[in-house]
């Protein structure tokens, strides 16, 4: 257990990967009272460390959830038996789905990521803008879409605890239809409106200059939309052949990752009425754009 300021410890679960950094950041809120924010993965060792860590902070009484992936919120319900504590989410697995990604979802276009927590399921729903009180602390929960529909932020004494929604090792897999990049980029535009004095990921070490990371991130998303753009100005392609001539330096390891990346470009562009799939929008179609927006 690492102290990052004042009643705010962090426990990191030993499940590393190229999708979770070092693992998932278990955050810890409070000395008396106490809330968790995402548990992590079904981990007994992990449990433990949480468990051996109470003992010291205090009484758990209410654990936050950003979003319902497998490595943030499967425990959260081990720990709820355990501790009394009720599990707090903007809502299940599907909630927060756009309309388009709930028919993709229903078309089999499901796929990618760190895997759903579908069993997930919250005690209570918190809303957007939604306050949590505990004791002395107020957190405040801010809907943030894009990687997963039912993703949430956290605002606490200025800092935001973002989840997966933005971190400052690694850009953020937004992968159909749980993942949405237009709701993505409406969402990075809101964290930064709120002017966080610092950031507290799922993954990763704090991020000290929030605004320049959030520029970052925009960038990155724009350029990789113009390359995409590039190639199919030259002509139709696959998502498939996009992969091999964006992702080219890019281990083949990565490239189911940057499929869906790609297939969620897509969509939004799409949406935006620059890009036209053939016959129809899947993970399988033909892209062609005719001229730039």
């Amino acid at each position: 257990m690492r102290c990052l300021e004042p009643d705010l410890h962090v426990i990191c679960a030993p499940n590393p990967s190229p999708m979770t950094g070092d693992g998932t950041n278990t955050y810890i809120i409070g000395t008396d009272d106490v809330c968790i924010i995402d548990p992590g993965p079904e981990s007994d060792a992990h449990f433990k460390a949480l468990v051996d860590a109470l003992h010291h902070c205090g009484r758990l009484r209410k654990i936050l959830v950003t979003h319902s992936h497998l490595d943030h919120s499967p425990l959260a319900r081990r720990l709820s038996h355990h501790s009394g504590a009720p599990i707090l989410a903007f809502g299940n697995s599907s909630a927060g789905r756009s309309d388009r990604m709930e028919l993709l979802a229903h078309s089999g276009h499901a796929g990618g990521g760190e895997g759903v927590d579908h069993a997930f399921r919250a005690d209570r729903t918190l809303k957007d803008n939604e306050s949590i009180q505990l004791g002395e602390h107020e957190l405040r929960a801010i809907w943030t879409p894009g990687h997963f529909g039912n993703h949430l932020c956290f605002e606490w004494r200025g800092a935001v605890f973002s989840g997966d929604h933005v971190m400052g090792w690694s850009s953020t897999l937004v992968s159909p239809p749980d993942g949405d990049m237009g709701a993505y980029m409406r969402s990075l535009d809101r964290l930064e409106a709120q002017m966080p004095r610092r950031l507290y990921p799922g993954h990763g070490a704090p991020v000290d200059a929030p605004r320049a990371r959030i520029a970052e991130l925009r960038q990155h998303r724009q350029a990789r939309e113009d390359a995409i753009l590039s190639q199919l100005l030259v002509g139709p392609r696959t998502i498939a052949q996009l992969v091999g001539l964006i992702y080219s330096d890019t281990p083949p390891s990565l490239h189911p990752a940057a499929s869906r990346n790609i297939f969620a470009h897509l969509i939004d562009l799409e949406e935006r009425g620059v890009v036209k799939s053939h016959p129809e929008m899947s993970t399988t179609a033909i892209f062609s754009c005719d001229q730039r927006e």
